[in-house]
């Protein structure tokens, strides 16, 4: 374990997040970016400073943030157990993720309450991927648009029940994802809207007109575009038709290839751009694991060739690994690696607030890093100045 003290030398290219810096290093203290200096500025490392040398082939950039994910490596958010976010914690620097946002199912409300507890009291071990809050996912949905969201449990929106969950996870609901049809007089939205919580509209059959209703009430966002939503139809764009008309919404998007097929997320790139898009793997507990029977909020999945299926047929999220999500996206015809940063890190960043913070390599930021090589393979994970994964 090291002390969040860091040179990292010979670097080909330094991907900030909004500019291209080559033949650099960077210098890390307790966890925080210090300096960026040129190849040929002389430094000299302190006693105990860890020295990473990259070579002149290895490019740094920032880590991911994972906005939508419930679990991985055999672990989900709702055990509602400490060492279920600590695993995932440990796990996710692998696949290139430094934050994420542990994320709920619509279960009991027992069964939320319990989960939001368990973040409540988590505390982040250094050397991991830092879980920055929580994503509230449903119940407050819309049957018809279900998914894999248990519809026994699905609810009216009502703020009191939210305030209280809110309370149980001290305050670290960052992100709620609900059917905003369901808010009739917009008042759940605004609330939350002025709390700072960022409201997805996901899970969702609202019309084109609906959205534009929620956007002046607060949504700026929509879950997993394409998925548990309404498709574009000529007479009415839907949900869908909002991402891309309506310029203060951002949109997550499973970049699997298989929620959303890869000519899809051609067309959403074309029309919404890297501004606008927020990469995530919606993973469950088989993340990492082999093909085989699982579970997600108490309902039987099956894992086959990395599509997991609920009894129905429904998709249950996903076995993405981030890095493989960013991938699929730079495979697409107009993406280079600053857009993938902008929808990976510098997005999902801006979104919930913690861009002061985390999302892109600048002076003060916290020092989560990647190192990868020509392929995008990751060479190393540096999570608050530590390293969290080597190759």
């Amino acid at each position: 374990m090291g002390n969040g003290n860091v040179w990292i030398k010979n670097i080909k290219t330094i991907y900030t997040g909004f500019e291209k810096i080559e033949n650099a290093g960077i210098i890390v203290s307790n966890g925080k970016i210090d300096r960026i200096i040129s190849g040929q500025e002389q430094f000299e490392p302190s006693q105990g400073m860890e020295v990473i040398d990259a070579k002149h082939k290895w490019s740094a950039m920032p880590g991911f943030i994972d906005g939508h994910i419930h679990g991985g490596y055999g672990v989900d958010v709702m055990d509602a157990e400490a060492h279920s976010l600590q695993l995932l914690a440990e796990k996710l620097p692998s696949e290139g993720t430094t934050s994420f946002l542990a994320t709920t199912i619509t279960q009991s409300p027992e069964e939320i309450e319990k989960a939001l507890l368990n973040v409540g009291s988590f505390s982040n071990q250094p050397g991991t991927a830092e879980m920055v809050g929580v994503h509230l996912e449903g119940p407050f949905v819309e049957v018809s648009k279900a998914g894999a969201q248990p519809k026994e449990y699905i609810v009216e929106p009502d703020i009191n029940q939210f305030r209280h969950w809110q309370q149980a996870s001290r305050n670290r609901i960052r992100t709620i994802t609900m059917a905003p049809e369901h808010d009739t007089n917009g008042e759940f939205i605004r609330d939350l809207y002025e709390a700072g919580i960022n409201v997805s509209a996901g899970h969702t059959d609202a019309s084109f007109s609906q959205m534009k209703t929620a956007v002046t009430q607060g949504v700026r966002q929509l879950t997993h575009l394409c998925n548990a939503m309404n498709g574009i139809h000529h007479r009415d764009i839907g949900a869908v038709g909002a991402a891309f008309q309506l310029d203060n919404l951002r949109a997550e998007l499973i970049t699997d290839g298989i929620h959303v097929v890869p000519e899809m997320m051609q067309l959403i790139y074309d029309a919404m751009g890297s501004e606008r898009i927020i990469i995530i793997t919606d993973a469950m507990r088989a993340k990492g694991l082999a093909d085989g029977d699982y579970e997600l909020g108490g309902q039987p999945v099956t894992v086959k060739e990395g599509r997991a299926i609920l009894e129905n047929g429904s998709l249950a999220g996903s076995v993405l690994q981030m890095i493989d999500g960013v991938k699929n996206m730079l495979s697409l015809n107009g993406v280079d690696i600053e857009d993938v940063i902008q929808m990976a890190s510098v997005n999902p960043a801006k979104q919930i607030g913690i861009f002061d913070k985390k999302g892109s390599i600048e002076v003060g930021k916290d020092a989560d890093l990647l190192l990868v090589n020509e392929e995008l393979d990751i060479q190393y994970t540096i999570c608050g100045g530590e390293t969290a994964y080597r190759k």
